[in-house]
């Protein structure tokens, strides 16, 4: 099956909205940050609002969508792509380049001797100018293709080399009102202090007539990487194969924020239509074949060991201690 692409050919970007509501009752938990808890804010017309899942963890969200932890590989759509897997010394599986929130700059990934091949092919030099379409974009469609759509900031070689996300995503609330209830956690000796008796908490959830999904995706961005046009589609398919699969398997975002698709609008480009899953999977097989030609796919194995490399350079430590956005592409 051919995947027609053809409506967004001219397009700087895909802007995706997606109405959501709980899947039982009117509650929902939204993700909660150290020190300030839920994200409540004002809208500019001072409507309640609620962030409901940051763009980090809607990163992290729709990478899992592509792998089968069972099978510990890609789900079978997307089967032949890149992939960089980390075991331990024993051989033993750790984790991926997928699953890893800072992809290849993962301290499982990038801090192992065996990512010395990797750098050597993005082959940074100090003082010298570096080119993200000539040196590290080529690089990454080779071992973690996931870093073109979800960007990656490598540090762990210098502190210049960073990637946007061409794939930003969020889920807001408005017009939210706090659900106020609590629980118990029972000890066997009531009586006992230090947490281990019966202790009585509070609990905020939030209930909301409006919650939504946004997704943009932006294809000026992945044209700017010069890639064949086969690899181009690839990327473009791969993406709004992400957004589907979340969409209608990846919505179960906290034991008491279990979420369910109501609606899909395109707002850009005018005649865009979110293809449906079932085309995505038939598609990326065939898509995945047709790219390869123009791209080397890599299945790597790196081997973590306890304290990661035996020296690590004092240069990249000087380099994280001056980044303090080193975690923005998570």
């Amino acid at each position: 099956m051919s995947l027609d692409l053809s409506t967004i050919n001219d397009a700087p970007r895909i802007l995706i909205e997606a109405e959501l509501q709980p899947l039982q009752g009117t509650r929902f938990q939204p993700t909660g940050f150290p020190d300030i808890g839920a994200a409540q804010y004002e809208g500019p017309d001072g409507t309640q609002m609620l962030l409901v899942e940051s763009p980090q963890s809607m990163a992290n969200r729709m990478e899992a969508v592509c792998w089968d932890t069972i099978a510990d590989d890609w789900v079978p759509p997307l089967k032949g792509l890149p992939v960089v897997k980390v075991v331990d010394e024993d051989g033993q599986p750790l984790t991926n380049s997928v699953l890893e929130a800072h992809r290849l700059n993962s301290e499982y990934i990038a801090r192992t001797d065996d990512f010395e091949p990797i750098k050597a092919a993005i082959n940074h030099q100090k003082d010298r100018p570096f080119s993200i379409r000539d040196q590290l974009a080529p690089v990454l469609l080779d071992f973690d293709i996931n870093s073109l759509i979800h960007g990656i900031f490598l540090e762990e070689i210098a502190g210049v080399i960073r990637l946007p996300r061409a794939l930003s995503a969020f889920i807001e609330a408005s017009k939210v009102a706090v659900a106020s209830s609590g629980g118990v956690k029972k000890g066997i000796e009531p009586g006992k202090k230090g947490g281990e008796g019966n202790v009585i908490f509070s609990r905020d959830e939030f209930v909301s007539p409006d919650i939504r999904g946004y997704f943009s995706i932006d294809l000026a961005q992945f044209r700017s990487y010069g890639f064949s046009e086969h690899v181009y589609q690839l990327l473009v398919a791969l993406t709004l194969y992400k957004i589907r699969a979340f969409l209608e398997t990846g919505l179960r975002l906290r034991t008491a924020c279990d979420l369910e698709l109501m609606n899909i609008i395109v707002k850009q480009p005018n005649g865009f239509a979110l293809p449906e899953l079932s085309e995505l999977d038939a598609s990326l097989p065939n898509l995945i074949e047709a790219a390869r030609p123009d791209a080397n796919f890599q299945a790597t194995t790196v081997t973590y060991r306890t304290g990661g490399k035996s020296k690590k350079k004092e240069g990249n430590k000087n380099q994280k201690e001056a980044s303090p956005n080193a975690n923005d592409e998570d």
